[in-house]
């Protein structure tokens, strides 16, 4: 990633899993709900390196991998 979010976005992201909680009936947000939201809310602020566009590679793709790689607490 050549150029992250912002502190911003990580206020976009707890915003929108705290929406996707209460869409789905609760009134708090679980790890599953930031899995879910963080590729649509990430994907338009994350800037790859310029080898790993010419790879092929996504944001999004970027996105998935780094959100499998973190362990969700339980």
């Amino acid at each position: 990633i050549y150029l992250g979010a912002s502190p911003r976005a990580s206020l976009s992201l707890m915003t929108a899993a705290k929406a996707i909680a209460a869409m789905r009936g609760r009134d708090f947000v679980t790890p599953e709900d930031i899995q879910h939201i963080t590729g649509p809310v990430l994907q338009h602020r994350i800037i790859l390196t310029p080898e790993k566009e010419m790879e092929g590679m996504t944001p999004e793709d970027a996105i998935r991998l780094l959100v499998e790689k973190v362990e969700v607490p339980r």
